[in-house]
């Protein structure tokens, strides 16, 4: 089972530019290799990432094959409102992987 982490500081001023680092532990399987009987394994990559403050998409990621294995993304977003900060990945088998944590501006 992936498991998600995010870090950032949990608190901010208001307007203030906050780093925000990602990591998810994902094996990101390209469908291009194959298994030691020569059948192709099939393709399973988290393909969507997705940041949201109280709801609202404050950033968002489309991720293709070329990605490595464990993907992690770093991004900064201007702290305007305390609330929680939901990050959801998608991946190709449908399956969603979220984290939630709160943020809270002074």
């Amino acid at each position: 089972m992936p498991t998600p982490k995010v870090k950032f500081p949990e608190t901010a001023a208001r307007g203030e530019i906050i780093e925000i680092k990602t990591l998810i532990d994902h094996d990101m399987e390209s469908g291009q290799r194959k298994d030691m009987n020569g059948v192709l394994l099939p393709r399973r990559i988290i393909n969507r990432f997705t940041c949201a403050l109280n709801g609202k998409v404050v950033f968002t990621a489309e991720l293709h094959p070329g990605i490595s294995a464990n993907p992690g993304l770093t991004f900064y977003i201007t702290a305007s409102e305390s609330g929680p900060l939901d990050f959801t990945w998608e991946d190709d088998d449908g399956s969603r992987y979220t984290l939630s944590r709160p943020l809270t501006v002074k």
